[in-house]
């Protein structure tokens, strides 16, 4: 093998410097290379030894030209071919990111989403491709690139190159054009004038596989998988992947036809299909995103109660089944804009947005409320309400119902009852509640601001169940960031959510609460998932509950391809939320994804460019792939924008001992040490420790982390940096007190 690669590195030497082989498949070896001429990476796939003498590089490097000029921004282009020393080679760019197959891998099964974008747009570089004549004859999870969120098809051509050239000398090499879990029914039968009909059906053995997690026809060895393309009917996708909707498993059945005439006639036809049933499905399920009400109060300080009104709304409206609500995230998101409609109903997937405005003045408000169709702008409803303030619930109550009526659902409790039930009869408990919830979604100090509102209306209220959950939610956020002590927080979190699941058991955000302190406190690693799977059981669409679950499968278990699904579906539910796309960058990042975490970060950046913990895990990211400057700048930004969280600090150290700059991580952990300030996690004490080399002090703040109940220890069962620790006895006694799931 050495010999080998020595050989093709001399053999290209004047053109290409070959780095390192990087895969191979039945036809070649592929190898990173640089293109000294242009200077870029490139990937050089050199044919199989015994192909190209059975083939003759001449014909082949003939027919190959033929793909040379596909130019589509879904097809990865033929740079260059040759045949050097006996190799017979062609050049393609070199894609830093991964293949279907490896994604698949990971994930076995796709948000369905996700699965209909990708073949969409294999489906575009396919439609082109035989536009000019040309079918690929080999379209397979391997073929398909994924780069920066989009798909690339690899190896135009190369099958029709293979098959022109050789004839019937293939069978003297063994080698069969196509794969056979996606060969077509004609493929089979050994036909060599396929057309874009057989492309295809291959294609929609890829769909079918990113949704049910295998191709539609297995079997045990390559023969018997070809004989049931040809013989046995499609497995239903919908008994394996019931969310499939039925217009879209019917087009994915009909582009698996055994007959070429029974398909769809081209890959546009296909994707055309599956998008418009898709659309079709969709339509059957009523969506509504509400959009935060203008405050037109004269006192501006009244936002929290325009903003309140908001999400109690929302709540609501979220009680009516057959009702999709988008995210309280994602609406807020439009906050202070104003969007154009259409947009907002793409980006939050929604039919229908709620609009409006809130007057308060004294004991009256006059709320105004337009319900607008986004496809066409058009008003469906508006209203404008005057009321006393205690009337507020039987308002929230009113447009809740007229929505329902006006999209034509069902009510909960029948057509003649409600929607909303009075949480607490004291009005000025109930004001103190929404305060408390605007200023615990400002974050910050927001936070102790709004625990002190939650606090307060419990004081009026002791059966305010919702403010019992307030409270929880206030103190595990407060552990989360160490501005209250684990041994103060977390037991306070947990006394107020059972209190509130006492008042109302089914109230899912206390639970959510109850599986975090059991998760980062309590390290009660089987109550923890039963609660935030209870959780999830109560409100499918709470986000907090499934992010949360999403950290305890890394954090419990180092279930890495579990989390970055279940972090997945978090984004799905709330797409224009900073947060959701930043833990998934996080996920990706722990998981030592590296690129595909910084894309993510970079989109959370996008919808919010001052979220420092976007930046902060853009810095830790940098770190582990030894980008070191990178690295220090996102952290310096990390930190002026969170006030010198010591979070970032710690990474901000780490990134200078690894870059060799140990006197300045040292004197960053002097000032922490100096400060006293109680934000500071013993957990990152221990981590800069043995950055620096002083491993017996690290251990010493482990123990430390340990005794404080320092919700990070659980971290050291995966994280990268104690990769160099795992078989110190040390390490392997904290892991085994903390008695992970097995």
């Amino acid at each position: 093998m050495t010999d080998l690669l020595d050989r093709l590195k001399t053999a290209l030497a004047d053109r290409y410097a070959i780095d390192r082989e990087v895969g191979s498949g039945g036809m070649a070896t592929v190898y990173l290379a640089e293109d000294l001429k242009h200077h870029r990476q490139v990937a050089v796939k050199v044919l199989r030894p015994e192909l190209a003498a059975a083939l003759g590089s001449e014909r082949f490097l003939r027919e190959i030209e033929v793909t040379a000029g596909l130019s589509h921004p879904h097809i990865l282009p033929l740079h260059d071919s040759g045949e050097a020393d006996g190799f017979v080679f062609y050049v393609m760019p070199y894609i830093a990111g991964e293949s279907l197959r490896q994604r698949l891998k990971r994930e076995t099964q796709f948000p369905i989403d996700d699965a209909l974008r990708i073949t969409e747009q294999v489906a575009a570089a396919l439609d082109f491709a035989h536009r000019h004549n040309v079918i690929h004859r080999d379209i397979k999870p391997e073929n398909i690139l994924l780069h920066e969120g989009e798909a690339m098809v690899a190896d135009f051509g190369i099958a029709l190159a293979v098959a022109a050239a050789g004839g019937e000398r293939l069978t003297e090499t063994g080698l069969s054009i196509g794969t056979p879990e996606y060969m077509s029914p004609e493929q089979v039968a050994g036909e060599r004038n396929v057309d874009a009909r057989s492309d295809v059906y291959s294609l929609a053995c890829v769909l079918y596989e990113m949704l049910a997690g295998q191709p539609p026809f297995t079997a045990a060895t390559a023969q018997a998988v070809m004989a049931r393309h040809v013989t046995d009917p499609v497995p239903a996708i919908t008994t394996v992947r019931p969310g499939v909707s039925q217009p879209v498993a019917t087009a994915i059945t009909e582009a698996l036809g055994k007959v070429p005439a029974d398909r769809f006639a081209s890959a546009r036809a296909f994707a055309e299909a599956l998008r418009a049933e898709a659309l079709e499905a969709e339509a059957d399920t009523k969506s509504i995103g509400v959009l935060p009400f203008e405050n037109l109060s004269p006192d501006p300080d009244q936002e929290y109660f325009s903003d309140g009104l908001t999400e109690e709304v929302i709540n609501a409206l979220t009680q009516l089944p057959g009702l999709r609500v988008a995210a309280r995230t994602s609406s807020f998101w439009y906050k202070g804009k104003s969007p154009d409609l259409v947009e907002v109903g793409k980006k939050l997937k929604v039919h229908t947005v709620l609009e409006g405005s809130v007057r308060k003045a004294g004991s009256r408000v006059r709320i105004t409320a337009q319900l607008v169709n986004v496809a066409d702008g058009y008003h469906l409803w508006s209203e404008r309400y005057d009321r006393d303030l205690r009337d507020v619930f039987a308002l929230q109550d009113e447009i809740a119902r007229t929505i329902a009526n006006r999209l034509k659902l069902t009510l909960v409790h029948g057509a003649g009852g409600g929607t909303v039930t009075a949480p607490t009869d004291d009005l000025e408990a109930y004001d103190l509640y929404l305060k408390g919830r605007y200023c615990w979604n400002q974050r910050g100090a927001g936070l102790q601001k709004g625990l002190e509102c939650f606090q307060k209306a419990v004081e009026r209220d002791p059966g305010y169940a919702l403010a019992h959950a307030g409270i929880a939610d206030a103190y595990c956020l407060l552990g989360f960031y160490n501005v209250v002590r684990s041994h103060d927080a977390y037991p306070k979190a947990k006394a107020a959510a059972l209190r509130a699941l006492e008042l109302d058991a089914s109230l899912s955000a206390a639970h959510a609460a109850l599986g975090y302190v059991g998760m980062v406190y309590e390290w009660d690693w089987v109550t923890a998932e039963h609660e935030f799977l209870r959780a999830i059981e109560l409100d499918p669409r709470y986000v907090s509950a499934q992010l949360w679950h999403g950290i305890y499968l890394w954090y419990a278990k180092g279930d890495w391809d579990a989390a970055v699904a279940k972090t997945r579906s978090a984004v799905g539910l709330d797409p224009l939320s900073v947060f959701t796309h930043t833990q998934l960058g996080a996920t990706l990042s722990f998981a030592r994804r590296y690129d595909e975490a910084l894309t993510m970060l970079d989109r959370a950046l996008e919808l919010d460019s001052g979220y420092f913990l976007a930046h902060h895990y853009k810095g830790e990211t940098y770190r582990h792939q030894a980008r070191y400057e990178e690295a220090a700048e996102a952290l310096e930004r990390a930190m002026q924008l969170s006030g010198a969280s010591p979070w970032s600090a710690t990474q901000l150290a780490l990134t200078h001992a690894a870059a060799g700059r140990v006197s300045e991580a040292e004197t960053l952990l002097g000032e922490w040490l100096a400060s006293g300030r109680c934000d500071v996690f013993p957990f990152c004490v221990a981590l800069v420790q043995f950055a620096i080399g002083d491993r017996d002090q690290g251990y010493v703040w482990l123990e430390h982390a340990y005794e404080q109940r320092d919700g990070l220890l659980p971290v050291v069962s995966w994280y990268r940096d104690f990769d160099a620790e795992r078989d110190d006895p040390r390490l392997q006694e904290y892991l085994r007190r903390l008695a992970f799931p097995q």
